[in-house]
């Protein structure tokens, strides 16, 4: 008995674009239904389960960002994959589609094959790690905890299993905040990049991985075989461990 075929969502209001990605992703194995705006891709997640939803950011009425962060906030596709189309040139709307829960963004124009091989590489990652913690519990806690540690985002420091303080520069902070952001989750390295200092002018460390390999020496990661930041061989990077707030009767006193 073969498997089903992946079932995409694609929700565009270029009825072009959408029946020529419709058609060319059937070609390759897949199975599309088409959605003309929020409206039409709410009807049609309530009709069937679908594996990815391809979100264009400009569309009428609701915009993709906002259909993104409300799949994110709660209900059973909570943790569906998003693939987010943007406009060229637009890093801020990149930026914020990657906050708001995107799984990955592709510009446009783009090429059928570029936007295959993402929403493969997408579906590969979700089948292979633990649904995501929603975004709306971690983005108001002032204690996250993870692998025996906490992190303070109102001192913007790390408590160790001990109760030990360990300060952070403000780019290990952004990045791990990042990282507890998007938990079990590969992050390639434009990602990281974009969302840790899209919104910073100050100049950011000259590199991701050099920046990754101090977060796990804070951490007590063995370099060699970390447990908490993993890396993902010609994917990125993954926080690979639970993630949630602490409550204040949970704080240490």
């Amino acid at each position: 008995m073969t498997n089903a075929p992946d079932h995409i969502l694609i929700v565009d209001d270029d009825r072009e674009i959408r029946a020529l990605l419709a058609d060319y992703l059937e070609k390759q194995g897949l199975r599309c239904t088409t959605a003309a705006d929020g409206r039409e891709m709410k009807a049609a997640l309530d009709r069937h389960r679908v594996d990815l939803i391809v979100l264009d950011l400009m569309l009428p009425g609701e915009d993709g960002l906002t259909l993104c962060r409300n799949l994110r906030a709660a209900g059973p596709h909570a943790n569906t994959p998003v693939l987010m189309l943007t406009a060229r040139g637009e890093d801020m709307d990149r930026i914020l589609g990657l906050e708001m829960g995107a799984d990955d963004y592709v510009p446009k124009p783009f090429v059928p094959r570029e936007l295959l091989a993402r929403i493969r590489a997408i579906l590969r990652r979700a089948r292979a790690l633990p649904p995501n913690l929603a975004a709306a519990q971690v983005q108001h806690a002032t204690e996250l905890g993870f692998a025996h540690w906490r992190l303070n985002t109102v001192g913007r420091h790390l408590i160790g299993p001990d109760g030990t303080v360990v300060p952070l520069s403000g780019a290990e902070y952004r990045l791990l905040s990042v990282f507890l952001s998007h938990p079990q989750r590969v992050l390639n390295r434009d990602q990281l990049m974009e969302l840790t200092q899209g919104r910073e002018a100050d100049v950011f460390d000259r590199s991701i991985d050099l920046l990754v390999s101090r977060l796990r020496q804070r951490l007590g990661d063995n370099a060699r075989e970390p447990e908490i930041i993993k890396t993902v061989r010609n994917e990125g990077y993954v926080l690979a461990c639970a993630v949630s707030p602490v409550a204040p009767e949970d704080e240490a006193p």
